[in-house]
């Protein structure tokens, strides 16, 4: 597919250089709009291919094809080029991920061999070596044709740009076969005819040579390219293979540096003495609870008293069931928010709050007897009970009036307090099919992203329809619902929500026309074959009811069926919200607790966000407006 990959010769990238067309072409290629001028990364393109193209021809490996901007499976993040060709010695097909950086110096960062500061960058970045190792990874993982030969792939980071002496800290960080760094040669401190300068800047010639032998990787690249892909697991099955050992997934890029970042922090934190706070934020799939998991389950091995916190039921009570089963030690390792009231200050070496949009103003509520409330906030308690918190969340996502889980929120009660505070923004997608586009798709039809609704222009990724009925959505949900395939729907709260009946019986509570349906249970245990509320995404018996944003939120399955109700419709090209469409009063408020028109607009248009960024495949939307159907229609062809 065009979008996946530029696909090109080593002499057509000279070319194109030469003819000033390279960024445009690979730009168009790419399903990019049509500009002036290039942007910084495609500027790029133009600055680091014909350097690693030349660097072919000296090789005489002009017959290697280049795989340009590669696009991982299932995600947004792509490799700058994987070389294709023939292993000198075996015949055999042979892969190099290249990771090419501009930068012209970097260190490292303190007490971390992990984490860089580089030249022109204001953030901190991840070693190229376990950038370009981590794509390795994650190739032979779930690329089926590279699965059994992980051989057959190596990584290299190229630092063209760049001298030995000006990144000389970055070789504490030891090569490996899916991971060795290379400089420009160009040492200034060496001088232009030095033996120094010859020797670095032949190494990579050489390590070109090591690798492929001067015949044609056409092959190579289109049995990369045809490959079938493997299924990844999901967060449950990853969670529970980490709880009880090291697992070979690979976190890429910046949830690798996120998971450094942490456990950097930990290890000054124990040394100095000094608390300090990790935030790490990310849209939805961008692998917030994959990094939680993880740290999770390092820092458990390593005998730290750390403790898993969310603010949700059916999130928390399926990390208990799934990955935790049959083990009490490790089911305690999964809180709820409101479970550190009572706890001493520094009592935890590490709690992850992952979710933590939805942390709440304070722990109590109208149900918390009156002799146990308190008003003293949620956030507090969260940072005072650990030497290292980790707040992981995505702002889009807060859908109640009294979640206060923003960044700024965390910074300034850190601030207060006198913590350090470290960030991470998180760059990639690996929910919808890793389809960056349809993210951004999905802001500009909510009014989250300025410029208004687009059109959809398709993704081979990811499968966005419009039904014409609630019976169409469900009918084609259930042909994909199966042992290996997941569907569910899912709704905004605008209809009342009924307890079963004196025979166990579900409530049909959604009446769209001649069809209708119940939603979720309410409680916590399985009722008339429907699985408690917390169990409603996960387990298969969750199909035929309709989830709600309590319930489908931190969840994921391959498809996503969304009944757009009455508080959300479109009209002169934009979505509104509709107040007195809604049957949710925590979000209606009333006139002891009121919600302003911005703020209850604000929390609908999440709310869809989180349902309509659920799957993992595919959507299907449906709206109960005539007009609105239309609307998306139109946009959906």
């Amino acid at each position: 597919m065009s979008s996946q990959v530029f696909r090109s010769s080593v002499q057509e990238v000279l070319s194109l250089a030469d003819e000033k067309q390279l960024w445009v072409m690979i730009a168009a290629h790419l399903g990019r709009a049509p500009k002036q001028k290039p942007s910084p990364e495609e500027r790029s393109w133009d600055a680091s291919l014909p350097v690693l193209a030349r660097d072919l021809v000296e090789a005489g490996l002009e017959q290697v094809e280049m795989l340009i901007e590669y696009r991982l499976p299932e995600s947004s993040l792509r490799a700058d080029v994987i070389l294709c060709g023939v292993h000198p010695e075996t015949g055999a097909d042979n892969y190099l991920v290249v990771e090419l950086k501009q930068w012209s110096s970097a260190e490292l960062a303190f007490n971390s061999d992990r984490i860089v500061s580089a030249s022109g960058l204001p953030d901190e970045q991840l070693h190229p070596i376990d950038q370009v190792s981590a794509y390795c990874g994650y190739l032979t993982r779930y690329v089926e044709v590279l699965h059994d030969r992980p051989e057959a792939v190596h990584g290299a980071a190229y630092l063209h740009n760049a001298t030995e002496n000006s990144v000389s800290t970055l070789r504490t960080r030891l090569p490996e076969q899916t991971g060795r760094m290379f400089t420009g040669g160009q040492d200034k401190e060496a001088g232009e005819g030095s033996e120094e300068v010859g020797e670095v800047g032949k190494e990579f010639i050489s390590y070109l040579k090591e690798h492929f032998y001067p015949a044609s990787g056409a092959g190579a690249a289109d049995r990369l390219l045809q490959s079938g892909i493997y299924p990844k697991d999901n967060l449950f099955s990853f969670t529970g293979a980490e709880l009880r050992a090291t697992t070979q997934y690979s976190l890429l890029d910046h949830q690798k540096l996120a998971y450094e970042m942490v456990m950097n922090t930990v290890r000054l934190s124990k040394r100095a003495d000094q608390k300090s706070i990790v935030i790490v934020s990310g849209g939805p799939g961008s692998g917030k609870s994959i990094i939680a998991a993880a740290l999770l389950a390092e820092l458990h091995r390593k005998k730290l008293n750390v403790r898993h916190a969310t603010g949700s039921s059916a999130f928390t009570e399926s990390l208990r069931k799934f990955p935790a089963k049959g083990s009490t030690e490790l089911q305690g390792l999964f809180k709820y928010f409101r479970n550190f009231s009572t706890m001493e200050k520094n009592e935890l070496d590490v709690l992850i709050c992952d979710e933590a949009h939805r942390i709440r103003e304070v722990s109590t509520n109208r149900f918390t007897p009156a002799a146990q409330r308190t008003k003293r906030p949620q956030i507090d308690e969260l940072m005072a009970v650990a030497r290292v918190p980790v707040f992981l969340l995505d702002e889009d996502q807060v859908v109640r009036p009294d979640e206060i889980g923003t960044i700024k929120a965390i910074r300034q009660h850190a601030a207060r307090s006198g913590y350090l505070v470290h960030e991470v923004e998180l760059d990639g997608q690996f929910r919808c099919g890793g389809s960056a586009e349809y993210d951004e798709w999905v802001r500009r039809l909510l009014g989250l992203r300025a410029g208004g609704p687009t059109q959809w222009l398709g993704d081979p990724n990811f499968d966005v329809q419009v039904a014409s009925s609630p019976r169409e959505m469900e009918e084609f949900l259930y042909r994909k619902n199966s042992d290996t395939v997941t569907a569910r729907m899912a709704a905004g709260y605008c209809w009342p929500w009924s307890s079963p009946d004196d025979d166990g019986i579900l409530v049909n509570d959604i009446v769209i026309d001649d069809w209708s349906r119940p939603w979720n249970l309410r409680g916590d245990r399985s009722i008339g074959g429907a699985p408690p509320r917390s169990l409603w995404a996960t387990d298969p018996r969750g199909f035929g009811q309709v989830g709600c944003i309590y319930t489908a939120q931190g969840f994921e399955y391959d498809w996503a069926g969304v009944i757009i109700g009455p508080d959300l419709v479109a009209r002169n090209g934009r979505l509104s919200t509709v107040r007195k469409g809604t049957a949710d009063k925590t979000i209606k408020g009333t006139k002891k607790d009121p919600v302003s028109d911005e703020k209850f607009s604000v929390l609908v248009r999440h709310i869809y966000k989180v349902l309509l960024t659920r799957g993992m495949r595919g959507v299907v939307i449906y709206s109960v407006d005539p007009e609105t159907r239309e609307f998306l229609a139109d946009l959906v062809k």
